[in-house]
């Protein structure tokens, strides 16, 4: 039965070409901001400059934090949060991708706090406001322009933790596809990859009857897979960018999980693995998912992963649900490939050395998940995925 639920989408999102104009809406809270960028791509695009043109005919004060890191580290929030604080920032604006914003979401909750910003990680509930966040997406893969989450990296401890509030909802963000023609195909494969998990996460959940939100998965599935290899080819077909670029947003402001929530499994897992490894987290997630379908499958979850065979990758309907199942499990994988990302762990340059303190840690969160994982069970799915 679906169970109670709460839902609150307060970001306003302005969808399209052009629609960076709206960011003279900044004016309406305050006079300063801070701009959160990563390395040089939005210098090369003219982007950057284009957002510093309209920021002063605003008449705002821009202060910069550059540098963001793709597995955004403490450090930075930590710099950032400190400009705030001496500044006097009045809001916070990402302008990248999902490494950006979330950076940029922690900077804006830190710089509310007197305590250390690793403190807002390891215990979100400690997160009473932030500055206003907004956002000027880039890459299509996180959906962090729309939701309350955050992914933070302390590699000196080799630890990567998410957290989450409602006070870290970026008030506005502007997506334009146009501002992904440019991502090259490692990011986009890599950012699909990203986007499907978030929505497989939600998928595969004990609530029963949740229908609306299996069809949401799936049809948000669907537009992954027809829409990827486009990208791929022609990285400036606007139809390819602008259906992945929505679906991330979809695929984990709320709307899936909603009354049918279930704690995430693989994401901890290979949190571990970039925490350790500093890997790009969709290759990760994409060599993990179909390692953790192999172990979950059973005869307890074939009907689910049969559902997911028929409607989701067309599949014969009211063959046998195991056959049916591995089927599926087997498209995955040969989707993922074919969009190029890596099917082992060893092609990312990992090997068992940290496999326990991985499980160790991975395992605390996925007790709750679709199938239960301990310690043994993480360390099965990390050893077959090498």
């Amino acid at each position: 039965m679906m169970t109670n639920f709460t839902c609150s989408i307060p970001t306003r999102i302005y969808f399209g070409k052009g629609q960076i104009s709206h960011l003279s809406e900044l004016a309406g809270y305050g006079r300063k901001v801070l701009l959160v960028y990563g390395g040089g791509s939005i210098k090369k695009s003219g982007l950057y400059d284009q957002v510093l043109s309209l920021l002063g005919e605003a008449g705002l004060t821009v202060f910069e934090q550059a540098g963001v890191e793709p597995n955004p580290r403490i450090e930075t929030v930590r710099l950032g949060a400190q400009t705030c604080k001496a500044e006097g920032i009045d809001m916070v604006l990402a302008v990248g991708g999902g490494s950006v914003i979330d950076c940029a979401k922690v900077i804006a909750a830190a710089a509310c706090y007197e305590g250390d910003a690793w403190d807002l990680v390891l215990q979100p509930p400690k997160i009473q406001r932030a500055l206003p966040i907004f956002s000027v997406l880039t890459l299509a893969a996180t959906g962090s322009e729309m939701d309350p989450h955050a992914v933070i990296s302390d590699l000196g401890k080799n630890e990567k933790w998410g957290t989450s509030s409602e006070h870290m909802k970026p008030t506005m963000s502007i997506l334009d596809p146009t501002y992904t023609f440019s991502v090259s195909k490692r990011q986009t494969a890599a950012g699909t990859a990203d986007i499907m998990s978030h929505i497989l996460e939600n998928y595969f959940t004990n609530v029963e009857n949740a229908d609306v939100q299996a069809r949401f998965c799936e049809g948000l599935l669907k537009t992954c897979i027809q829409y990827a290899p486009v990208a791929l080819e022609k990285p400036e077909d606007y139809d390819a960018r602008a259906n992945l670029m929505w679906s991330s947003s979809m695929a984990i402001n709320g709307l899936l999980s909603g009354g049918a929530a279930v704690a995430w499994c693989v994401h901890p897992m290979e949190h571990e693995l970039s925490a350790f490894y500093d890997i790009t987290h969709g290759e990760g997630l994409a060599i993990l998912t179909p390692f953790w379908m192999d172990f979950a499958l059973s005869e307890k979850t074939a009907g689910k992963f049969a559902q997911y065979g028929v409607n989701v990758w067309g599949l014969e309907k009211g063959a046998d649900d195991m056959d049916t199942a591995r089927r599926a499990i087997q498209c995955t994988r040969d989707f993922f490939r074919s969009l190029g990302l890596p099917a082992t762990l060893r092609e990312v340059g990992i090997d068992e050395t940290h496999f326990e303190i991985m499980a160790e840690k991975a395992a605390a969160a996925c007790a709750n998940s679709f199938v239960p994982l301990g310690k043994e069970d993480v360390m099965a799915i990390f050893n077959a995925a090498r």
